[in-house]
């Protein structure tokens, strides 16, 4: 209970494989289970809780970190329109949450912002889940369907390091 683990599932709608990717066919199907590459927690009650993407979660010391709920802790503080949450080493080599944003029209970044954000979060999702940096954006990179591309934020923050 209150673990998170990767959702695998099973049934008769489940795929077999994908076209022409051998190896992603290998990770993703087992006989006749799935790995969904969602993680999930069971609660007391039994109830499953989606917890993100396994591609998108990081361990901060030791514990798992749901970028979703880090991203849903950003935008309930007054100043937030949109947040993206990745995993960012610090010096020491260790994954810490670094938060993008998009402010609300009639706020501004600065130090008293970015302090009251991250006491904000440690009351909301937990005293490890702050952002130990945040990066002020005019948008974030969306599909077309308007779902938040970490993978680009991953793949930004990697080429400046």
């Amino acid at each position: 209970m209150d673990e998170i683990g990767e959702l695998i599932i099973r049934g008769a709608s489940a795929a077999e494989g994908y076209w022409n990717q051998r190896e992603k066919s290998r990770r993703t199907f087992a006989g006749e289970w799935t790995y969904t590459g969602d993680k999930y927690v069971r609660d007391a009650d039994g109830f499953l809780r989606c917890c993100g993407r396994t591609d998108d979660m990081f361990k901060v010391s030791g514990i798992w970190v749901s970028p979703v709920e880090v991203e849903a802790a950003l935008v309930s503080h007054e100043a937030v329109l949109e947040a993206a949450v990745i995993g960012h080493e610090d010096s020491d080599g260790l994954l810490k949450p670094k938060a993008y944003i998009v402010l609300k029209e009639g706020f501004a970044q600065n130090d008293a912002l970015f302090e009251s954000l991250k006491a904000h979060v440690k009351d909301k999702a937990g005293a490890w889940k702050y952002p130990r940096w945040i990066d002020v954006r005019a948008d974030l990179p969306k599909t077309a369907t308007g779902k938040i591309q970490r993978f680009k934020l991953r793949e930004e923050d990697a080429g400046s390091a």
